[in-house]
């Protein structure tokens, strides 16, 4: 091979090309090959010495008696990873800036011992600033200001102590000189993650990389760098809304479904316990168009506020507007409810919110998304102690979604007594009229 070889990544999937063209075959987007030279390095053959230290290790052999996770004290921090810290795991969390990513992992820092934190954007008196906002002044973190790859490993593997987790902020500005491309570059992020990679499964200690986030919400680099990861996490919450949520969108050693709910405060991140009360903290009982549903996140129930407004429209087309919820679901039960339950919508304009900053995804949430609309239309205030929730069919009919006793023990919980007996959209209507 050459000393120096050209080659063609995607910028949006990864994937390599040995010589330029318009279109990814492998994800199908256009004009997204971007050039990058590899050194051929990289590529060597592996000596004989180095194949005699290749072992074949029996499964059956293999002892799991003393696996322990590393608790990071934080229950909802916790929750989300499947129980705490898998050692040698490497995690990536992401999220847009200002959101909170770093002042959430200086505070699982601050929990533990000797947790070395590598910052390629902050110097140490920045960082030190930060943890005094935050009142961990007493905090054993060991900082380093390096974004050379190389010499990352290098003082880790010869460091005089063994960090119970390390910490990289961010991904994106750590690069390796064997990569002749600017940190953050596509070759460079991957190629950077891989050696972290086997860095965290040679020293058994668990990795977190803090990565950028593009306009579309996802992880800045190749898409094989979330292939590369155990776990892949993702802080959201409207920026200037004091409620934030951890989800992850990948868990080697956990479930995927699985949220953690913090509120930013001016000290930080502080868990909420009780979430669903938050949720219901500011509602105001007797407007149309509010109805409460039970949604499951992860084994987790949870109580969110159905808003929604009704007026009529002042253009050709009426408008439909949805925060927290997917505009496709919010037209189609539109549909449903002008052809089952003969709401004349046509010349309204339809808003509808999910307060609190949540985004509903289940489709358990269909029925009260349905009766916060017809509320609103028809000027009728929902009972402010009924709870509900179902999947609406397109023949307007009401299906059963699961986990019903964990939701209406929730809402029993905080008060809610009252639910829906109708099976279809047009009898629950007519409830909701007569209550």
């Amino acid at each position: 091979m050459k000393s120096d070889q050209i080659i063609y990544v995607c910028s949006n999937c990864g994937e390599e090309y040995v010589k330029w063209q318009g279109k990814c075959d492998n994800c199908g987007e256009w004009n997204s090959l971007k050039e990058f030279k590899v050194i051929s390095s990289r590529h060597n053959a592996k000596t004989k010495s180095n194949l005699q230290n290749i072992q074949i290790v029996d499964l059956s052999k293999v002892k799991t008696s003393n696996f322990q996770r590393i608790s990071s004290k934080i229950s909802e921090f916790d929750r989300v990873l499947g129980g705490g810290f898998v050692k040698g795991s490497l995690i990536l969390l992401g999220g847009e800036p200002g959101i909170g990513k770093s002042t959430l992992v200086m505070q699982v820092a601050a929990n533990l011992n000797n947790v070395l934190y590598i910052s390629g954007e902050e110097s140490v008196t920045q960082i030190k600033m930060r943890a005094e906002r935050l009142n961990l002044k007493n905090a054993e973190i060991k900082l380093l200001t390096e974004t050379n790859i190389d010499s990352i490993s290098t003082f880790i593997s010869n460091a005089n102590f063994s960090p119970s987790l390390i910490i990289v902020d961010s991904i994106q500005t750590i690069y390796s000189e064997n990569f002749p491309s600017t940190a953050g570059s596509l070759v460079q992020v991957r190629e950077c993650a891989l050696k972290l990679q086997k860095l965290a499964k040679e020293t058994d200690i668990p990795i977190i990389l803090i990565g950028h986030v593009t306009k579309e919400g996802a992880v800045a680099g190749p898409k094989t760098l979330e292939h590369m990861v155990d776990v892949v996490m993702y802080l959201e919450g409207e920026k200037y809304h004091g409620t934030r949520i951890l989800r992850t969108a990948k868990n080697r050693f956990g479930a995927t479904d699985e949220i953690g709910i913090f509120e930013f405060e001016s000290t930080g991140l502080k868990e909420i316990k009780n979430p669903s009360k938050i949720f219901l903290a500011d509602r105001n009982k007797k407007v149309p168009g509010s109805v409460i549903t039970a949604t499951i996140e992860g084994t987790r129930p949870l109580l969110v506020e159905i808003q929604a407004l009704v007026s009529p429209t002042s253009f050709g087309y009426p408008r439909r507007t949805a925060s927290g919820f997917d505009l496709n679901r919010l037209n189609l039960i539109i549909a449903i409810l002008i052809n089952r339950a003969f709401l004349k919508l046509g010349g309204f304009d339809v808003y509808l919110n999910v307060a609190g900053g949540f985004y509903l995804k289940e489709p358990a949430g269909d029925l009260a998304v349905a009766l916060a609309i017809a509320s609103a239309y028809k000027n009728i205030p929902v009972d402010s102690k009924l709870t509900a929730f179902g999947e609406l069919g397109l023949g307007g009919e009401v299906r059963s979604v699961t986990f019903e006793s964990k939701r209406l023990s929730e809402a029993r919980r905080l008060g809610l007594s009252k639910t829906l007996k109708s099976k279809n959209i047009g009898g629950a209507i007519k409830e909701l009229e007569n209550a």
